[in-house]
């Protein structure tokens, strides 16, 4: 049994790979290691009822998540995951290693996230490389959840969000300036609270102010981490995420307006992920 998973803050994606070529599908809670530790990981995946039914048959487990970026966050959550998977072979990369497989296939092309969180790497069919652009939510993010959700909180606290939509987002999610700082700098996992108020992009797509809002995000992300490359044009650049599969024709408009070659756009990109990882595994 051969688990695949690719994990954001928000979510887990999961496929399970049965000897028999059957195929489960499922999602659980997103980890980042910059926000827990192994034991709470370890916690989160071990109280999943979906996982408690296959933890112990698993013999190997392919985890690509958002930040895992560096030796010590992989290695962190390889002991948490080992202490649910006591089994299985672990192996675990960034989730920008992910989307390039699940994207790029063994071709070259640039691979971005843009999700709660945004970036991008290079993908030389063999070796993924990364950018100096992933900041954070703090410092960076452009375009992604948390960067809307960000600027629709400011619009509304200062009054800049037109009087129809303001009375909505009010409505909607009862918040004023205590809330905010309570939720972005006293508790954890500021970045989901913030990507939580994506939706109500969606929901008044009609509305000018809106759609400048996506747009100026989807700008901001292509000059902030795409065309900084200076052979950007040259190579395909796939997109994953929610924020880019929801949102994809204004990626789609901001990218023809740069001369950018718009690849595949996934919203979920485990089954693909999944495909990579046991085609590769065959032909080793």
């Amino acid at each position: 049994m051969i688990l695949v998973a690719d994990s954001g803050s928000s979510k887990t994606d999961w496929i399970i790979n049965f000897d028999n070529a059957e195929q489960v599908e499922f999602t659980t809670k997103g980890i980042n290691p910059f926000f827990i530790n192994d034991r709470e990981i370890a916690r989160i995946f071990s109280t999943d009822p979906e996982i408690k039914k296959y933890a112990d048959k698993a013999k190997e487990v392919y985890f690509f998540g958002e930040g895992c970026s560096n030796p010590d966050k992989r290695e962190m959550v390889s002991n948490g995951l080992s202490q649910v998977f006591k089994n299985a072979f672990i192996n675990v990369e960034n989730d920008a290693v992910g989307s390039a497989y699940a994207t790029c296939g063994n071709g070259e092309g640039f691979t971005c996230i843009l999700g709660t969180g945004s970036n991008i790497a290079f993908f030389d069919g063999q070796e993924v490389h990364y950018s100096k652009h992933g900041l954070g939510f703090i410092l960076g993010d452009e375009g992604s959840g948390s960067w809307y959700g960000k600027k629709l909180i400011i619009s509304f606290l200062q009054r800049k969000m037109p009087p129809s939509l303001r009375k909505d987002f009010k409505a909607s999610y009862y918040i004023d300036r205590e809330v905010v700082i309570k939720n972005v700098y006293q508790r954890p996992l500021p970045n989901i609270w913030l990507a939580s108020f994506t939706p109500f992009l969606s929901r008044h797509r009609s509305v000018s102010f809106t759609e400048t809002l996506i747009e100026d995000g989807m700008e901001s992300f292509v000059r902030s981490h795409i065309m900084p490359y200076a052979d950007y044009r040259r190579y395909p650049c796939h997109f994953v995420g929610s924020i880019a599969w929801h949102f994809r024709d204004v990626l789609e408009k901001v990218c023809k307006k740069h001369h950018i070659k718009v690849g595949k756009i996934l919203s979920h990109p485990i089954k693909e992920l999944s495909d990579y990882i046991l085609k590769e595994r065959v032909e080793a």
